[in-house]
């Protein structure tokens, strides 16, 4: 290998590696329904079928700063169950968190 590929594939390799850098970076500054990502991914265990785990402080402190009204809208949404996630059992977290108003859907 001759040493101008060298350096072409070794700037390349730093080009995808920021590239990677900058796309988590995003993902991680993204929220749904004011619950950063990094929330929601707390409570996936909650949610998921066979066995849903107890929600864990993480999850429950990600859905007290929730916009409830904003959930709600994903209820009946075919994203959730794509998602691996059951509607019934995400509909019953914030009763679970012992949050103050528990959204009516």
């Amino acid at each position: 290998m001759v040493l101008g590929e060298m350096r072409v594939r070794g700037l390349g390799l730093v080009v995808v590696l920021l590239l990677l850098a900058v796309a988590a970076s995003t993902i991680n500054g993204q929220s749904i329904c004011n619950v950063p990502i990094s929330g929601l991914m707390a409570c996936k265990p909650s949610v998921t079928l066979p066995n849903p785990a107890a929600p864990s402080a993480d999850c429950c402190s990600a859905l007290s700063h929730a916009n409830m009204r904003c959930l709600c809208s994903y209820k009946n949404s075919k994203l959730l169950p794509s998602l691996g996630i059951d509607p019934t059992l995400a509909m019953q977290l914030p009763a679970k968190c012992n949050l103050p108003h528990p959204p009516q859907c």
